[in-house]
Order: structure tokens, then C-alpha cells, then sequence
């Protein structure tokens, strides 16, 4: 493993840089670090979720979108007393309705080995000036071997990122996920993350931690239409089960309609047993017709594809994800969770992916 030893351009990378004697960077993409929910990381010049040609090609809302790394994850262990962060950006997307953190910020979950139970302990919250990349510090309590993961940004693009640990400290392997294939999630800008607080508290990071099994975040913000060719390059990834959601971006319920059954047929030609799990928008049952058709059309696309045959089909009514009396607690603005929305998303998805896994 090569040891990262440089001295960047502070005016030109970061907001601040830490001063902490003895410390050694290593990138995220050399062994013993695990990177997940990334297209090809290692072999890619920076991080994205899927590859250029595919990207650039569906829509301009997914070109400006598909580098950024909601879902991208970084799994190792290390003695180390601290820990530094330092990451490399080309742009930063700042939001009106969502923290800096969770558009371009890191959090940090410290993973027991025995029960697989992850906690959070630290999050690297970029300065409010940064443009190029930034540096940030987590101060462990001991010397103690610890297992982490930690989340990338659910809005911003990272080009690269190391990790400083203390001259001769351990550096080993992170914890192994369950399951051979991930879980695959497509929608809209709530799959993406928005408007959680930090990154781990997407719905799609809460079931991972309760599951202890890896994802692929494909929520991309406005512009998850149903596209064919999305569908066609998905369809080919490898995935325990396959979760729909883009009810949101759907532009009405005319397209709604016109594209949410061959979606589906795209992806279950190629994976004949797979888990496809359809999921609609959360409004609550007569609060908006327009959502009452929408989830009518998601209803119809299950059931027809239960009439012909398909045992591996799930639906699931989003109207039930919030509880009356907290809904108006739930969205930033009426639409967008906050982390008490995801949680309870976490939950309702998370009961029905547990017992989809339960059954294979």
C-alpha cells in the first residue's frame, strides 16, 4: 500500500488544513479499505455511481447527477487515536433546504464485529467557504482496534479522498456486509438522500445499518423517469432486490403509466426471480387525487404482474409510511423527509426488505 505523503496548495484545496504530528494518508482506493455503492472505484478517475457514456446519455438532469455519491461508503479498521479526512472536489452544491453536511459532508459509524451493529460517532462537516475540499478530524477515546464506516456525500462530487491515521497505527479490513449482492434503490431525489441531516440518515443507509447489507443508491434528484436505457443498464448489475420508487419524478401521470409496467419488464427479463419491490409516493390516501392515481397506476403494474405469473413481485402503499398524527413532522416541505421522515421510510421499507430477504 502506498502511503500518501504530499503537501497540497492550501489556497487552492482547502478551508482549513489539520496539524497533527506523525499522521499518514492513505486513499480510499487501496487495499485494506473496502469501497461500496460506487461504479468500478478503484479503476475510475474519480467517484460516480455510474459509468460516463451511460451517464451523460440518459438526461441532463442524470449527466449533472451521476457523479454525485449518494450511497458511496468506506469500510475499514484502525487503531489509530484520531482520524483525519481529507477530501478533493471540483464543485460543491449548496441547498436552501439541506444541511452542508449532508450535500457534502461525511458521517462516521463505528461497527461492532459481534452483533454488526453500527453507531454513530463523528461527523466531517465541511466549513461553510469550502470550494476545492476540505480537512476534518474525528479523536478516537483509546487505542482500541475499531471497525468504521464511513458515508460519502449524498449531493456533492468527490474526486478524491484520503484518510490520515497515526504513524504506526493498525490498518486493517472493515467488516464484510451480509449477502453476496446488494440491494438496488431507484427514485427520485428522496432515494437520493434529499433532505436528510447527514448522509446516514438516508432511509437507504438506516436499512443497511438495521440489515447489514449493501446498496446501491440510484436516486437521482427530478430525474428518475423510468428512462428504458437506465432500466437496461441496471437490469444488468448484480442485486438481491430491486426497489422502485420514482413516482415523484414522473412528470405525469400520463408517463406514470407509460412507463412503469415496461420498467419493470425491462428488469425481470433480464432477472427472471429477482425481488422487485414497487414502492409509492408518500402522500396520504385522499390528501392529493393526483397521488391517488399515481399509486392506483403502481398498484396496476403489481397486480399485472402477479396475474402473469410473478411470485417475486411486492407492492407497497408509501401513503402508510407516516404516522397521522406526526406527518406534518416528517418534510421539510411537504415533500422532501427530514431524518424523522426517513426513519419511519426506514422503517416500513426496511420490515418489507427483511422479510423479502427472509423468504431466499
Amino acid at each position: 500500500m502506498n502511503q500518501q505523503n504530499f503537501v497540497p496548495d492550501k489556497k487552492m484545496w482547502f478551508s482549513e488544513e489539520i496539524s497533527e504530528p506523525d499522521t499518514v494518508f492513505y486513499n480510499v482506493k487501496e487495499a485494506p479499505f473496502a469501497i461500496y455503492g460506487l461504479y468500478s472505484p478503484l479503476t475510475e478517475p474519480v467517484f460516480k455511481r455510474i459509468p460516463d457514456e451511460l451517464g451523460q446519455s440518459v438526461s441532463d438532469g442524470v449527466a449533472y447527477l451521476y457523479r454525485n455519491t449518494a450511497g458511496g461508503r468506506v469500510r475499514f479498521a484502525t487503531d489509530s487515536p484520531y482520524l483525519i479526512l481529507r477530501m478533493r472536489t471540483h464543485k460543491v452544491h449548496r441547498f436552501n433546504h439541506m444541511t452542508n453536511l449532508a450535500g457534502a459532508g461525511f458521517d462516521l459509524y463505528e461497527d461492532d464485529p459481534e452483533t454488526k451493529h453500527s453507531r454513530f460517532v463523528h461527523a466531517f462537516v465541511p466549513p461553510t467557504a469550502m470550494n476545492e475540499g476540505y480537512e476534518s478530524k474525528h479523536t478516537s477515546p483509546d487505542r482500541t482496534l475499531r471497525y468504521y464506516t464511513l458515508n460519502f456525500p449524498l449531493y456533492n462530487d468527490v474526486d478524491e479522498l484520503y484518510i490520515g491515521i497515526k504513524e504506526g497505527s493498525v490498518l486493517s479490513e472493515g467488516l464484510p456486509y451480509d449477502g453476496e449482492a446488494p440491494i438496488i434503490y431507484y427514485g427520485s431525489s428522496i432515494t437520493q438522500g434529499g433532505c436528510a441531516s447527514r448522509p446516514g440518515n438516508s432511509y437507504e443507509a438506516m436499512i443497511c445499518r438495521r440489515l447489514n447489507r449493501d446498496y446501491l443508491n440510484m436516486g437521482f434528484s427530478g430525474s428518475a423517469k423510468g428512462e428504458p436505457e437506465l432500466a437496461e443498464y441496471l437490469a444488468t448489475l448484480p442485486m438481491s432486490v430491486f426497489v422502485c420508487d420514482y413516482d415523484y419524478n414522473a412528470p405525469s401521470v400520463e408517463h406514470l403509466e407509460a412507463t412503469h409496467y415496461p420498467f419493470y419488464k425491462i428488469i425481470r427479463a433480464k432477472n427472471p426471480t429477482l425481488p422487485y419491490l414497487m414502492v409509492s409516493r408518500h402522500t396520504a390516501r385522499g390528501q392529493n387525487p393526483d397521488s391517488d392515481r399515481r399509486r392506483e397506476i403502481i398498484r396496476a403494474s403489481y397486480e399485472k404482474a402477479k396475474a402473469s405469473g410473478d411470485e417475486n413481485v411486492y407492492f407497497l402503499d408509501g401513503g402508510s409510511f407516516f404516522p397521522d398524527e406526526w406527518r406534518d413532522s416528517c418534510t421539510v416541505d411537504t415533500t422532501h423527509p427530514n431524518d424523522l421522515g426517513f426513519y419511519f421510510m426506514a422503517c416500513a421499507i426496511g420490515d418489507a426488505l427483511a422479510e423479502i430477504l427472509k423468504k431466499q
